[in-house]
């Protein structure tokens, strides 16, 4: 990737962790996604990753639910934003994971790349606000990428450690993982790399080693240490993620009102680092994503 690339600037809208309890502006019902996705286009987002929630907020993990999100928002924004459905979780089958994917197939499917300790952790209290094992063997990777494969879904790589872009080699060996890639890395979850720009750099030299290159890569920071790690990917080459997933706050401090806010401060970043934000067609070409109504 080069400074001279455009950004593609991702929103993950609403995540499955967080509520309304802890920030308003978390949509729960298809007509509350879409209109956060009419905020994030407005404002410059053109790749919105998606957790589905029933409509009492709930995390769901079923077609229908999926499936009403998806055309809520496709009928409000139309083509003007690549959609991209989480296979992330903890505890849900390959094959339920696999059945929404073919009930309402997205342009992008979230993949995570290895397993790892997840945890949050207090220095107040001195101890894990929580703690589990996220699982993601090579078996089940493997199982998602040839569902990917079938229905001509891009994987999105999400790596939370240097190990995890490591993984991809053996996978475009074997043929079940087609190159050019799309990555991001994760950085900021305790259990992963720590969320440092130097940790970046290092993430994306080793993206360079993995063949059939170069790879779109961005960066995914959790909580409020997002800003800097968002700053490091622009001089780097990078692409960008914000929402109210990943971080609830503006670099002030003050809690977002809507993805859309979060997506106008990313902007106007790009901007200030002297980039420009992808168009939804060149972040499909970055992305390697076929332009809508194109067969694979």
């Amino acid at each position: 990737m080069s400074l001279e690339d455009p950004v593609v600037i991702t929103c993950a809208i609403s995540g499955a962790l967080a509520n309304r309890d802890q920030c308003p502006a978390i949509p729960y019902t298809p007509a509350e996604y879409a209109a956060e996705a009419r905020r994030i286009v407005d404002e410059g987002g053109v790749h919105i990753h998606i957790h589905a929630r029933r409509p009492d907020g709930t995390p769901s993990y079923e077609p229908e639910d999926f499936t009403a999100i998806h055309d809520a928002i496709r009928a409000e924004v139309g083509d003007a934003a690549i959609l991209n459905f989480s296979t992330g979780t903890i505890g849900v089958s390959v094959e339920k994971r696999v059945e929404y994917l073919r009930a309402c197939p997205p342009e992008v499917a979230a993949l995570n790349m290895g397993s790892m300790n997840y945890a949050k952790y207090s220095k107040r209290r001195r101890d894990f606000v929580f703690s589990t094992v996220f699982p993601n063997p090579f078996d089940e990777i493997i199982a998602l990428l040839k569902a990917m494969n079938e229905l001509g879904i891009k994987p999105e790589h999400e790596c939370f450690d240097v190990g995890h872009v490591g993984s991809l080699t053996p996978l475009i060996d074997m043929g079940v993982l087609r190159a050019p890639l799309h990555v991001d890395f994760v950085m900021g979850v305790v259990g992963g790399i720590p969320p440092t720009a130097r940790n970046l750099a290092v993430m994306a030299d080793n993206l360079n080693d993995v063949p059939g290159g170069p790879h779109h890569w961005g960066v995914i920071g959790i909580s409020r240490g997002q800003w800097r790690l968002l700053n490091a990917a622009l001089a780097l080459g990078g692409s960008i993620r914000v929402g109210v997933e990943d971080n609830l706050y503006l670099p002030d401090g003050t809690m977002a009102t809507s993805n859309g806010e979060l997506i106008a401060k990313a902007r106007e970043m790009v901007e200030n680092a002297g980039r420009r934000p992808a168009t939804v067609d060149e972040a499909r070409a970055l992305l390697g994503v076929q332009p809508r109504g194109v067969a694979a």
